[in-house]
Formats: structure tokens, C-alpha cells, sequence
């Protein structure tokens, strides 16, 4: 798969809360430099097609995304932040257009509900569950996959993580001016271009946090001004911090809008003295109107411009572009039980689809007799390539191609696989793919998914073409987000 297509929660604008009253501002935020501009008039003017009636309501259960159902005039509403059993007085605000529900005041509060340890949760959207406590979230992300997966029987009970914060071994953030014309960085609020300013993500790694801190605080002593998407002026753009788990290497990526960076020794130097334990620094040249973070002119200004990390016991490069797992604990649960779903021997043949770096086929390969990775992006293979020499596995080939075509081909010269692999992006697999893997006959299909209303689709398909689901597993990779992960274990009908 090309991993870096892999969609991962970007989320959304969310309310302040406090004393259980919704919709106050944080002082800190920035919005867009052209809001400013527009003056009065057109935000009165929007004010004035909009309409808000109160309502008091009762919540009768939860949304796929979290959100908390309820009946108005005859309309079934989704409201963000509200739990099934409790009453809620919303501002229902309506034009032509839509009908979008804000929660004012909770009346009635469920067992359910806890206070987000995070000061951002009502603004950011990073998060959306943070309102509710660990056993609820579970509940939840079961509920969820049980109802999904019905058609094919009941999933396994989910993978859950003891420590359900600092998580996230790469974190991104952006930097902008607010209103006194003070530079902050922070987070992009769920569907928008508002940037919500804080110092602390829960669920990114702390030391990942502190860096990109000291690197704001650096910004005005070396002359650094914040980049304006409206404007095209500025220089840095975002920063990249990606963190080995295992092996406490750090890379940190300064996007920025232009390759000439002055004083660029002198500020690596600083950084470095504020934060020794940075192995690797990158500059990433980001010239294009676009919501892609990275560019593709890179420059390495420290170390070797790779971070290496430890995965089931085996040692992976990862560069600025390539994907790998946000969660590492939670990983080692997905693949563990992905490969024991695999049922190896040492005589298999399995393709790994959709390879990326190749983590999931090189940890296979341990148990199988043969592993053939098949991904479209080039660098992803040749990271694949580069990770497979330095663990010493002899059984593994990486192809850059696509994974559709190669099994045809592979179906059509009469080869066989045992076993396929697969791990698509959040879009699910197309039916080209699937008709390939029907073609090729594999005993075992290992369905690896960021996204089961996707995998649930691609399973009636394999279903219908001759295979039985023998087994589900929900992993809550991303605690705190609507987001879960599925494995799906399918044989091929006697």
C-alpha cells in the first residue's frame, strides 16, 4: 500500500467547557487572517440567516463518530459531547443549509461522563471521547464492531492500552501569530483552518512536545516568522517530530517555505544544547499552496536523517515520509495477532499487500518460508529493501508495483500464495484487488483495517466469492479518538 495515502484523524472545532456550559473561546486561538478583514458586517450578515431555537433533549445512544443521537421535531439530531441517558438543554442553529446542534447546558449526567484531562479537548478535536472514562470508550469502540461485523459473527473482545495517552510517536504542529501578533503553535480545529494555540497534546509523546515548545520560544531571537497560508509569507510552516519508542531516537523535521535558511548552523546548534537526545534534524522545503504537510526538496542539517525503532523484536529505519504506526504498544498487539491469525509453519508463501516499509511482511517472514511485499510508493520499498538487509532476513522480496496486478500475474503464470496480507488505507480496497486475491485462491486472507465500515464492504465481497470470516479482533489503537482498528481472519470454503 502507499501508506502515506492512509488518511489519520485530522479532526475538529469543538467547544470550551466549563461548569457543564458549552461555546466559551480560549483567548489563545487564532483564526484566519481574513476573518479579520471582513469586519462586521458579514459575520452579522451570517448571523442574521441563522436561527437558534433551544431545545431540552434526551440521548438515546452514540453515532459511529461519538456523537450523541437525539430527536427534534421528528429529525434524528447527532450532538458532539453528549452521552446516552442524559438530558441536555442544545442550541439547534438553522439556515438552508444545515441544522447543527451545540450542547448548552447538561441537565442530567451519565455515570459515563469524566472531566477531559485535556484544557484544549472542547476546542481541538483531536480527541472526541476525552468526556468519557476508559470503560465507556471500551464499551463504545465493542458496540461499534460488534454491530458492524454482525453479518460475519462475533468479534473478539477488543485490545485495549493500559496508558491511554502519550502515545503518538510523531507529532505535527503548526505555527501562526495570534491577534497581539505573538507567535504560537498548536493544533488545526477539526474541519477547519482555526489554529487552537496550547503547549501539550495528551496523546503525543511528552519529549515531542517540549521540543517543538523550545523551537517556538527560538523563532523571534533567530528571526523566524510563522508562515500564512493566505498571505504565502513566512518562512516555517510546520514541524515533525517523530520518536523511537524503543530506541529514544528523535527526528526533527522543520517544513518551511523557502530553502534558504540563514543562521540554519547556529540554530541547529541551539536546538541541539536545548535538547540533546535529538539524534537527527531535517529541513523539509514546502513551496506549494497544498494541505500535504511535507515537500518533496529535503535537506539534512543533522545526523543521518533517519530515526531507527524496535517493532516485535525487529529493528526498522524510518525517514521523514515513511509511514509507521502511530501507537508501537498497540501495534505489536494488531500484528502479533494478525501473523498468529496467519497460522504460519515455515513453509508458507505469503504476500504481504499494501507492504509500506515493509513492518508487518518482515515480521511474518520469522514464521514463513517465504514473504513477497508488494507496494506502489518507490521510497517505501526502498526502505523495505534497506529494512529487511539490516534484520538479516533472507526470505523476503520487496516489488514496487501494484499489489492487484502482481497477483494476477503471479495467478496467471499458475504460482501460488498461501497466505495474503493485507493492510489498506482508510478508502478500504478496490474491487480490482479483491478480484485479484479471489483469482489467486489464497488459503488464508489476513485483513488488516484502519477503518472496518470500509473492511466490512471488502469482506462481503470475499464472502461472496468464496470465502467464510473465521475470526475478528477490534484493537483500540487510538484511545481517546472515534478511530479503531479490525483484524478479520477469512479461509477459503472447502
Amino acid at each position: 500500500m502507499n501508506k502515506n495515502k492512509k488518511s489519520r484523524n485530522k479532526p475538529g472545532k469543538k467547544h470550551n467547557h466549563s461548569n457543564k456550559t458549552y461555546g466559551k473561546k480560549r483567548s489563545g486561538q487564532t483564526t484566519k487572517k481574513n476573518e479579520k478583514s471582513q469586519g462586521k458586517s458579514k459575520t452579522n450578515k451570517r448571523q442574521a440567516n441563522k436561527q437558534s431555537v433551544t431545545a431540552e433533549v434526551t440521548c438515546t445512544g452514540l453515532t459511529q463518530e461519538g456523537k450523541g443521537i437525539v430527536q427534534w421535531k421528528g429529525k434524528q439530531l447527532a450532538v458532539e459531547q453528549l452521552l446516552p441517558g442524559e438530558t441536555a438543554e442544545i442550541s439547534v442553529f438553522t439556515n438552508r443549509q444545515d441544522v447543527n446542534p451545540k450542547v448548552k447546558r447538561i441537565i442530567k449526567t451519565s455515570d459515563d461522563r469524566t472531566k477531559p484531562p485535556c484544557p484544549y479537548y472542547y476546542e481541538c478535536g483531536g480527541c472526541q471521547l476525552q468526556h468519557m472514562n476508559n470503560q465507556a470508550q471500551e464499551r463504545f469502540k465493542q458496540e461499534t464492531i460488534d454491530q458492524l461485523m454482525k453479518p460475519f459473527g462475533k468479534p473478539e473482545p477488543i485490545l485495549t492500552m493500559d496508558h491511554p495517552y502519550d502515545y503518538r510517536n510523531k507529532s505535527h504542529i503548526t505555527f501562526g501569530l495570534n491577534q497581539e501578533r505573538q507567535i504560537i503553535g498548536g493544533l488545526y480545529a477539526q474541519n477547519s483552518h482555526q489554529l487552537i494555540s496550547m503547549d501539550r497534546c495528551l496523546i503525543h509523546d511528552p519529549k515531542a512536545d517540549e521540543i517543538w515548545n523550545t523551537i517556538k520560544d527560538m523563532m523571534k531571537s533567530f528571526k523566524m516568522q510563522p508562515y500564512n497560508e493566505d498571505t504565502g509569507r513566512g518562512f516555517l510552516r510546520h514541524v515533525l517530530v517523530k520518536v523511537g519508542k524503543v530506541s529514544g531516537e528523535i527526528m526533527v523535521v522543520l517544513v518551511v517555505a523557502s530553502p534558504i535558511f540563514k543562521g540554519s548552523n547556529n540554530f541547529v546548534k541551539a536546538l541541539r544544547k536545548a535538547h540533546p537526545e535529538i539524534t537527527t534534524i531535517l529541513m523539509n522545503v514546502n513551496n506549494r499552496k497544498t494541505s500535504m504537510v511535507l515537500g518533496d526538496q529535503e535537506k539534512v542539517l543533522f545526523g543521518k536523517g533517519t530515526i531507527t525503532d524496535t517493532l516485535c523484536g525487529m529493528k526498522f529505519d524510518i525517514s521523514a515520509k515513511s509511514f509507521y504506526q502511530i501507537n508501537p504498544v498497540q501495534t505489536e498487539k494488531l500484528y502479533s495477532k494478525a501473523i498468529e491469525m496467519a497460522q504460519l509453519t515455515g513453509k508458507e508463501t505469503v504476500i504481504d499487500a499494501y507492504c509500506g516499509i515493509g513492518t508487518i511482511g518482515l515480521i511474518a517472514s520469522q514464521k514463513a518460508g517465504k514473504v513477497i511485499g508488494i507496494e506502489l510508493n518507490k521510497d517505501a520499498v526502498r526502505d523495505a529493501i534497506r529494512n529487511s538487509k539490516r534484520n538479516g532476513v533472507k526470505n523476503a522480496r520487496f516489488h514496487q508495483g501494484d499489489s492487484g496486478e502482481f497477483m494476477m500475474e503471479m495467478a496467471a503464470r499458475g504460482e501460488k500464495a498461501d497466505v495474503v496480507i493485507m493492510d489498506p488505507p482508510r478508502s478500504g480496497s478496490d474491487k480490482a484487488f479483491l478480484s485479484s486475491v479471489v483469482q489467486l485462491k489464497p488459503k488464508r486472507i489476513v485483513y488488516v483495517s484502519c477503518n472496518p465500515v470500509t473492511q466490512v464492504r471488502d469482506l462481503k465481497y470475499l464472502v461472496q466469492n468464496g470465502y467464510e470470516v473465521k475470526e475478528l479482533q477490534p484493537v483500540d489503537m487510538f484511545p481517546q479518538t472515534v478511530h479503531v482498528e479490525s483484524v478479520a481472519l477469512m479461509e477459503l470454503k472447502k
